[in-house]
């Protein structure tokens, strides 16, 4: 009983979020732009990950088939 009361205490805590476009509070500004930038960022572009954070999969098919060269270290465990 207290686990199915956690779950649905969970559900409605993650739906009770708002959906609104986000704008600085109230008397405050965006961030200055970044040195070398010719504009300042919008709220959308802050908080948009970069591709560094998430870089892209890279999907690379093995075009070519070559036999594996031996491996000197891959040696029998000791006894």
């Amino acid at each position: 009983m207290k686990r199915a009361v956690v779950v649905v205490a969970t559900l409605l805590l993650a739906g009770c979020g708002a959906n609104k476009q986000l704008t600085p509070a109230a008397g405050a500004s965006l961030p200055q732009k970044p040195y070398g930038a010719t504009a300042t960022p919008t709220p959308a572009q802050l908080v948009t990950a970069s591709t560094q954070a998430r870089p892209t999969r890279s999907d690379e098919l093995l075009t070519k088939s070559e036999a594996r060269r031996s491996d000197d270290f891959d040696l029998p465990p000791p006894n």
